[in-house]
């Protein structure tokens, strides 16, 4: 899991000692889910990170895939085919690998290791994914992780917008004693910023916690707590709830967040790889409905009705041999 990498983490700027003395309340655990596997798009598969947890609690995030990770064959790797959204935000994180981006408002691009994808949809936009033809016909690692993050009912048909968020661009910090690499994406960790720019308050992180190591971190009070283990093994909370791979942690209200590896790691995985989320709550109505996320059931329904009326937009007339879009697709 390359991400982005530092070979000296005592270069870096580090977080704040939280000592006893900080009066910051530390966020309980409420619950630990597993993601069950399935699989999307064209067949690659993927973790279901916030199955089973109320939209409440992940308020405004709705949808979060972890794709792969999987070593492809030559000839394997696979995308989606063009498809519609409308009323929040895609957010793609490369780890390892390279994905294809194009939407029908001019945004896309390439995007690869600790490269993130942030698409607005807003009102309406078809979009592709899928790997490079190089990818396809070499093979190889391939490990991500979709984000969706809802918008508030006021900007549901905002412009469609893109971010290209290059590895270089997050901020990196690390833990008191060095033993924590911290890639902050969007919003700010402790004074840190990222470059995502963002609709609703939010903070996105990646953390690769060395064993035996400890992330504490300050926490937005306003916003929810969530973490998600990509891999490896550790514990959440001052409790040391036991976690694994593919597991999310749902953290109660406080001002910080505390996760921990294990001294023992499997070989495959030498380190704790999580990533934390927080987001300012909506609390608004939530219409799901496959490619759309809408605050009624009549909005997700006219907005069926715009696809299939074109008013969404065309797909690109040099991408029309890959055209073929599913309004039933998830993924973006």
């Amino acid at each position: 899991m390359p991400a982005l990498t530092v070979p000296d983490l005592t270069v870096l700027p580090r977080l704040a000692d939280l000592g006893p003395d900080t009066g910051a309340t530390e966020r309980g655990v409420r619950r630990v889910t597993t993601a069950p596997r399935g699989f999307e798009g064209e067949g690659f598969p993927v973790r279901r990170a916030f199955a089973g947890v109320d939209l409440a609690d992940l308020d405004p995030f709705v949808h979060m895939d972890q794709m792969g990770e999987v070593e492809y064959a030559p000839g394997e790797p696979k995308g989606t085919s063009w498809h519609p959204h409308r009323g929040f935000e895609t957010v793609t994180y490369i780890m390892d690998g390279t994905f294809e981006h194009a939407d029908n408002h001019g945004g896309g691009g390439l995007i690869t290791n600790g490269d993130t994808q942030w698409m607005t949809a807003g009102g309406g936009v078809l979009h592709i994914e899928r790997p490079p033809e190089a990818l396809v016909a070499s093979g190889g690692l391939f490990h991500g992780l979709q984000l969706w993050v809802n918008l508030p009912r006021a900007q549901k048909f905002v412009q469609p917008r893109y971010q290209d968020l290059r590895a270089g661009q997050a901020a990196l910090v690390t833990s008191p004693d060095a033993g924590v690499l911290v890639r902050v994406i969007a919003g700010s960790v402790d004074g840190h910023s990222g470059p995502g720019s963002t609709y609703t308050p939010m903070t996105m992180a990646h953390a690769s916690v060395e064993p035996g190591a400890m992330l504490h971190v300050p926490w937005d009070a306003e916003q929810n707590a969530l973490a998600y283990v990509l891999s490896g093994a550790g514990f959440a909370g001052a409790e040391r709830r036991p976690v694994s791979t593919g597991q999310l942690v749902v953290f109660g209200p406080g001002e910080s967040v505390r996760m921990a590896a294990a001294e023992q790691q499997d070989a495959r995985y030498p380190k704790l790889e999580v990533v934390l989320l927080g987001g300012r709550p909506l609390r608004e109505p939530v219409a799901w409905g496959g490619p759309f996320v809408m605050n009624t059931r009549e909005e997700v329904m006219e907005a069926y009705t715009d696809f299939r009326a074109g008013r969404l937009g065309a797909v690109p007339a040099d991408r029309v041999p890959h055209a073929g879009a599913s309004g039933g697709l998830r993924t973006s």
